[in-house]
């Protein structure tokens, strides 16, 4: 095996980047467009959302209760 130098390492990490895409030359373009639909029909996704309904609401009753008191 090679004798692993900053040299090579540095060579390697590169290659790697670029062979993930992450040396485009230009910058990613992150748009959340890209991202709708993406957890539609997932019932994990469902069990998420519906539990931060919860979570929500009982912040919301508990905020109410505050202001009456």
């Amino acid at each position: 095996m090679d004798e692993v130098t900053l040299e090579s390492l540095a060579r390697r990490v590169e290659a790697l980047e670029q062979a993930l895409g992450l040396r485009s030359g230009a910058p990613a373009k992150q748009d959340w467009r890209n991202a709708i639909g993406t957890f539609a029909g997932n019932e994990f996704q469902k069990q998420i959302d519906e539990e931060g309904r919860k979570i929500r609401e009982a912040e919301r009753a508990a905020a109410q209760r505050d202001e009456a008191e």
